[in-house]
């Protein structure tokens, strides 16, 4: 009995101090984006990183492979190729994450230049986009940290919504970027 009450306790602690981790990563992610993509830029970069929106454009369509990958397998109750996929996405999300940064600290702000029909489109895939990519964050932080601690209740509760979110995100990603690529200097 004491043994138990140890360990609630100790999980209590790790959750709390992971749980704080989350937050301020959820906060300080979308900001530091944010800061960088509004941040004047001052004439060309001696970096050239014109490759990269087209490689993080990649990461997000083998993302959202992955999500697929990792739906289907747990629903066919195959947890640890469930598992290997989810993680296979946070990685690749995390990649694009830190390509996206390094493009938007180096590399010159692109506008779109299409007009008519298109560019409703364009702009309503765009904000919808940003808006739950900041909402993702947090939902994808906690998945992977409830999914890995076996607090399985809470892992699915939670990817109930991150799993729509995330591939939604994802898919729109590729898609701003096939809209806009005409557009890059």
């Amino acid at each position: 009995m004491d043994t138990v009450k140890v360990n609630n306790e100790l999980t209590n602690k790790n959750d709390r101090q992971f749980l704080t981790i989350i937050a301020v990563l959820s906060v300080a992610i979308p900001v530091v984006v944010a800061v960088l993509f509004l941040m004047p830029k001052s004439g060309e970069s001696k970096v050239d990183v014109s490759f990269l929106p087209p490689f993080y454009a990649f990461l997000n369509f083998l993302t959202s492979i992955a999500l697929v990958i990792g739906y289907y397998q747990i629903k066919k109750n195959n947890t640890k190729a469930h598992r290997a996929a989810m993680l296979t996405a946070f990685g690749l999300s995390s990649v694009f994450l830190v390509s996206y940064v390094i493009y938007h600290f180096f590399g010159v702000r692109t506008i779109y230049g299409g007009d008519g029909l298109l560019k409703y489109i364009y702009y309503f895939i765009l904000i919808t986009h940003i808006i739950l990519a900041v909402v993702i964050v947090p939902l994808v932080l906690l998945s992977v940290y409830f999914g890995i601690t076996n607090q399985l209740a809470k892992h699915r509760r939670i990817s109930r919504w991150t799993f729509p979110i995330w591939l939604y995100v994802a898919v729109t990603g590729v898609l701003v970027y096939l809209l806009i690529s005409p557009y890059y200097a």
